[in-house]
């Protein structure tokens, strides 16, 4: 019997070295386009690939996954994070959880990764093919299984030979990107962090939390990837423009506005520029005073006024900018859209449309926010679609 994967990279290679883990005498072939397979797995993370994640603080999977969370849900019954984890451990990738919860491999180094299953596949026999372009099943074996595992798509042209099968395709637009924003003097704080920060889009219910960067072109960091993500298909439609805004202590308004008090209080004859309650840089700090005191931010704290003290909570809490366009993120290419969910049968990842037609990985309707979770996504679509394909031959009798 033979299976065919179209897509060598990180839920390809998953896919062909479980299905030959659970059938040995399968035989499985990797279909690459490009010269060189596994290539976004090497450059994801900083080149460290930044394999998966604990999964800490995550309650609801709609948190970390803006599309693909009910199926995803699912398939953690069968191969989740913690399965994840154990497999790498198992085939000698020793793994390292950040305080982030960003798991990586101990080396910090993608190569680990790509060299795991690299070695694998040699030594299970798995035929790789690259410099294949693959645009029908009829350029298949007549026989066996076909996976598709290509990745994400970002025109969707790369998908119509899967549409004209008859499966639905979500439009491929962007995800995970950063926010141009032509404001001088805050692309003037380039390198400056808030570690605790809160975003959203005004009207809507998007919002992220967490550390956010200042760079020479606007906003970064992961409160801006994750709002991104959540956000992708909005920003599409409106060309990418769109206010935006900051709280940047990431607290509630009327808990800041007691602690500027408080600080009021304490430090009455200090400068405002000198003494203020919150984790937040002096270079932002000093910005912050000169957008919502002007000539007042060289005061001192006594010499406020209620107007003042109410011009400054607006800010720290609820700073207006104007998204311009948006900004590759240069450690992911995560692309929200590809083969509907509705289009495959979610208990074993299998086309409604084409029997013995598989899907993993990115090319699905499937997209998680920047620290792991895509990667995640692709080890769990890639299991259950390679235990799918051996409990079909099993209920067949063809096993």
């Amino acid at each position: 019997m033979k299976t065919s994967i179209i897509g060598g990279g990180a839920a390809g290679f998953f896919l062909a070295i479980n299905l030959k883990e659970m059938m040995p005498e399968m035989e499985v072939t990797i279909f690459e386009r490009s010269r060189h397979v596994l290539s976004k797995v090497e450059i994801s993370g900083g080149g460290r690939c930044n394999c998966t994640n604990s999964f800490e603080g995550v309650s609801d999977l709609s948190q970390v996954y803006p599309r693909g969370h009910r199926l995803l849900r699912r398939l953690f019954n069968v191969f989740d994070h913690r399965s994840a984890y154990e497999w790498f451990v198992r085939h000698g990738v020793r793994l390292t959880t950040q305080d982030d919860h960003c798991v990586f491999p101990q080396s910090q180094d993608s190569h680990t990764i790509i060299n795991c299953f690299l070695n694998e596949a040699r030594e299970k026999g798995i035929r790789i093919e690259t410099g294949r372009t693959i645009r029908s099943l009829e350029e298949l074996p007549d026989e066996g299984f076909v996976a598709v595992t290509t990745g994400g798509s970002p025109r969707p042209e790369g998908l119509e030979w899967l549409r004209t099968l008859g499966h639905r395709i979500e439009t491929p637009v962007p995800s995970l990107f950063t926010f141009n924003i032509d404001d001088k003097a805050l692309q003037a704080l380039m390198g400056t962090v808030a570690n605790h920060a809160s975003c959203l889009i005004p009207g809507t219910k998007l919002r992220s939390e967490g550390p956010l960067l200042v760079t020479h072109w606007g906003l970064s960091g992961p409160a801006i990837l994750k709002l991104s993500s959540h956000a992708a298909r909005l920003l599409n439609e409106q060309g990418y423009r769109s206010p935006l805004s900051v709280n940047w202590p990431g607290m509630a308004e009327q808990q800041v506005l007691q602690q500027v008090v408080r600080c009021a209080q304490q430090n009455g004859m200090k400068l405002v520029q000198n003494a203020h309650p919150f984790d937040l840089s002096q270079r932002l700090w000093s910005y912050l005073l000169e957008k919502s005191l002007a000539a007042k931010a060289q005061s001192r704290w006594d010499e406020l006024g209620k107007k003042d003290i109410n011009r400054l909570i607006n800010v720290l809490c609820n700073d207006a900018y104007q998204i311009i366009g948006r900004a590759a993120f240069k450690e992911e290419f995560v692309t929200c859209g590809g083969i509907s969910l509705k289009s495959i049968n979610p208990n074993t990842m299998e086309s409604r449309v084409r029997k013995g037609l598989y899907f993993a990985g990115e090319v699905l309707d499937i997209d998680g926010v920047t620290g792991g979770f895509n990667f995640q996504a692709a080890w769990t679509t890639a299991y259950v679609a390679a235990l799918s394909i051996k409990n079909s031959l099993k209920v067949s009798g063809q096993e």
